[in-house]
């Protein structure tokens, strides 16, 4: 299905990502899928009369195969509400997969633009409702629903890197860079800070900025392209307002040209802040921040700010940190990246409540999410 459409996916994925943030999403759509039958002998989810979904406005095709593809295996009736600031282009995924997906004799899938009053209405008759947005919102539909209905919230963290003393600079920023461009930045496993180690600070912040300065910015249907124009003007205003606030922190950039939607590939570099933390850019801006002893990490991650939206946190070179598997909120991974240890068929994110939850029976819980699990047999209350 996915392969036979391939062409046409990407035409249309390629109106809100990058061609290599598409070729990507397309593959692990098809992982998803691959895994499917595994995730559901895994965790016995119960039949589900009705989902209802609001689908993010990123990774539309892989949204649509997590949030309702593979539910629809356990649903009789999925409704997707898709973001107004993308609707054509979800509305066009749905289009050429929904015929194939009746075929198949799943649940049924239903995908049309909705006010959010008028989809916060089905949400409330829906026996489990996935949302994708800022947690504030997710509030907001919390309080409009049944204490019986069960109520998945992704949101966003900062997904901080750690450079540790022992890092291999020219690897290090290398993967900084493929974690943080991908899709021009539009990602929420993009990490919004760099942590180096001041043994590598000379190394490392020069380097990143040399990189950057190589960048191709460009056409997003093009697949040398690696930054393109923003699809959300926000994330453009916002930004210009950082880094017009950083201008003496800036290494490399900096221009914003808002009437094109276009974010220069930019660095910046700070010295230690305890309490300072960054926004989520959703756009090529690399923040670095010189540390001195791991303790400060510590400290930061598990500062009230960073438990209430720990996610991951990716750590190279710091053998301090070696073999820890969580700090505060935020899940550790060891040499690798957000975008490695991501899987569409296990729980996703970490336990920070802001950064994803679970409501059920008026209770929530922060902790990393998968549908079938949450609605399982051995569910977690």
């Amino acid at each position: 299905m996915l392969q036979r459409h391939r062409h046409e996916l990407h035409s249309v994925l390629t109106r809100v990502a990058t061609a290599q943030a598409a070729t990507d999403e397309h593959f692990r759509s098809l992982r998803a899928l691959s895994g499917a039958p595994w995730e559901l002998l895994r965790n016995s989810p119960r039949r589900l009369g009705r989902l209802a979904t609001f689908l993010p406005s990123n990774n539309l095709l892989y949204s649509y195969v997590l949030f309702g593809v593979i539910p629809s295996l356990y649903s009789d009736e999925v409704r997707i509400r898709p973001s107004a600031r993308v609707a054509p282009a979800a509305m066009a995924v749905h289009e050429i997969l929904g015929p194939h997906l009746r075929e198949l004799g799943g649940g049924r899938i239903v995908m049309a633009p909705a006010s959010q009053r008028d989809f916060l209405a089905d949400c409330a008759r829906s026996d489990a409702v996935v949302f994708t947005g800022r947690p504030d919102n997710g509030e907001e539909v919390a309080a409009r629903l049944p204490g019986d209905t069960l109520l998945l919230t992704f949101g966003s963290g900062p997904n901080p890197v750690v450079v540790g003393p022992e890092a291999e600079p020219d690897a290090v920023c290398r993967t900084v860079l493929d974690a943080r461009l991908y899709n021009s930045g539009q990602d929420c496993l993009c990490p919004d800070i760099v942590f180096v180690h001041r043994s590598l600070v000379r190394e490392i912040v020069p380097r990143l900025a040399d990189s950057l300065a190589g960048i191709r910015v460009g056409d997003r249907r093009d697949p040398a392209t690696r930054v393109a124009p923003l699809v959300y003007p926000d994330a453009v205003e916002e930004a210009a307002g950082f880094l017009s606030a950083h201008r003496e922190s800036l290494v490399h950039g900096g221009r914003v040209d808002v009437a094109r939607r276009v974010v220069e590939p930019t660095s910046l570099h700070l010295p230690w802040q305890d309490a300072f933390h960054p926004p989520e850019f959703f756009s090529p801006v690399v923040l670095t921040m010189e540390y001195d002893d791991p303790r400060q990490l510590v400290r930061w991650l598990r500062s009230a700010e960073e438990t209430a939206r720990g996610m991951y946190v990716s750590v190279f070179g710091e053998p301090a940190l070696a073999g820890t598997t969580r700090i505060g909120t935020s899940v550790v991974c060891e040499e690798r990246i957000t975008f490695d240890v991501e899987d569409g068929n296990r729980p996703f994110g970490g336990y920070g409540p802001r950064a994803g939850s679970v409501r059920r029976g008026g209770t929530a819980a922060g902790r990393p999410l998968l549908l079938s699990a949450e609605a399982g047999a051995r569910a977690r209350p």
